[in-house]
């Protein structure tokens, strides 16, 4: 079964509101073995959408589309579906009981006639229930296609989705098993981790394929399996997965889209039952906002200092005046200090601090555009590293942060052996 997506609202194009729901939608299709062929995002234009439903006609089994579906005059999607499926608009009583009562018993006022509209539908078209707002769902078909119709407001679609399209395909169509594994490498670039998987790449099974999806200081390998024989697609999934092991165990943190790095770490700062904290310069809290991303994270997080500034370094964490004019504020001994600093000011096991130039400007330091120190404070040891991450500044501080995961992953790690 193959689908498109397609959202519409010209809020999307011109870059007001990121797309959230394409993703929400693929990745729920994509779990009950249907194919996403392409997802659109198209303008409030009647004539685009029309052109847009016929090119469409056909040529995939599922067409779902989010926006334009509220209650003013922009809102077009209905009407124009209405023209393209040779339709009318009827009244359904059971979505205008729904309306009435949602605006009068939990908004408190009136239902408008404008609300009431929101129960205008195709006459053809399978009513899917909307609990959460006020414009329903719509299921319709042409031809060998069928259309469905979504609200755009997030919450509204996800419930739609969740309770009342998914449930319809599984009970109604055939469809193969999709199944992915996700596995998360740390420490090596793209072109690296390729060379040294190109001969078990080349080797996986036509059913299974492999997507590279890099970002600063980390790539997840994702495998698919697609067939008929769920068994079968899990056992083979399986066994790639353990032989890739085998070649790159070395970088591999973690499978599956949950076991981020920070989950990894998580999980290992809570089984040792050790604690950790950040003094950053350069990365401005990223650190921090990582690790405690994670539920559970005060387990294990003590704290942070955003030591921004020489005199923050200088009045919060006590580093000595004459220390940064003789090294420099972006320099070992002064990242140094800091992770030293916050470890006695939190009183932990582990601490990690950064100092650098993420650019544009120098800032308090002679060091060149790039540099970042990053200290990592353990019971016994403070291990210092110098990096450069070159430009631009967004670059700089993401692979600081991830640079600084990796190092405290791997100090744990080798305590572990």
């Amino acid at each position: 079964m193959k689908a498109t997506i397609v959202t519409i609202g010209d809020e999307i194009l011109i870059g007001q509101i990121v797309d959230t729901n394409s993703a929400f939608i693929a990745k729920s299709l994509d779990r009950v073995g249907v194919e996403i062929q392409e997802i659109l995002s198209i303008s409030d234009n009647k004539q685009h959408i029309l052109d847009t439903l016929s090119a469409l006609q056909n040529q995939v089994d599922l067409v779902v589309i989010t926006g334009g579906l509220g209650p003013t005059k922009d809102d077009i999607t209905k009407k124009t579906l209405c023209e393209y499926l040779d339709d009318i608009l009827v009244v359904n009583a059971a979505v205008e009981a729904h309306v009435i009562d949602l605006i009068e018993r939990v908004m408190n006022r009136p239902a408008s006639q404008i609300n009431k509209d929101q129960a205008l539908v195709p006459s053809t078209c399978t009513v899917l229930h909307n609990q959460v707002g006020t414009a329903p769902g719509m299921w319709m078909k042409k031809e060998n296609t069928v259309f469905i119709s979504l609200p755009g407001v997030p919450y509204e679609m996800k419930y739609l989705v969740e309770n009342e399209i998914i449930p319809k395909i599984v009970k109604e169509y055939q469809r193969p098993y999709i199944i992915h594994k996700t596995i998360l490498t740390y420490g090596q670039g793209e072109s690296l981790v390729a060379e040294r998987i190109e001969e078990w790449e080349n080797n996986l099974p036509q059913f299974i394929k492999l997507a590279y999806l890099p970002s600063p200081g980390k790539v997840r390998l994702r495998l698919s399996a697609r067939g008929t024989d769920k068994g079968m697609l899990e056992i083979a999934i399986a066994e790639n997965v353990n032989t890739l092991t085998q070649i790159i165990g070395d970088i591999i943190v973690g499978f599956e889209e949950e076991d981020t790095i920070e989950v990894v770490l998580g999980r290992l700062l809570t089984q040792q039952q050790k604690t950790i904290a950040t003094a950053e310069s350069c990365t401005g809290g990223g650190i921090a906002q990582v690790l405690t991303s994670v539920s559970g994270a005060s387990a294990y997080f003590r704290g942070s200092i955003v030591s921004y500034s020489t005199e923050a370094k200088i009045d919060v964490l006590g580093l000595s005046e004459q220390l940064i004019k003789q090294y420099s504020v972006v320099s070992a001994p002064v990242v140094k200090e800091m992770a030293l600093a916050v470890q006695r000011l939190m009183k932990t096991d582990y601490a990690i601090a950064t100092t650098g130039n993420a650019g544009p400007a120098k800032g308090d330091s002679d060091a060149e555009i790039g540099t970042v120190f990053i200290a990592l404070a353990t019971p016994d040891e403070v291990i210092v590293e110098e990096f450069n991450f070159g430009q631009p500044r967004e670059k700089v501080i993401d692979r600081a942060v991830n640079k600084s995961l990796e190092l405290l992953q791997k100090e744990i790690l080798k305590n572990l052996l």
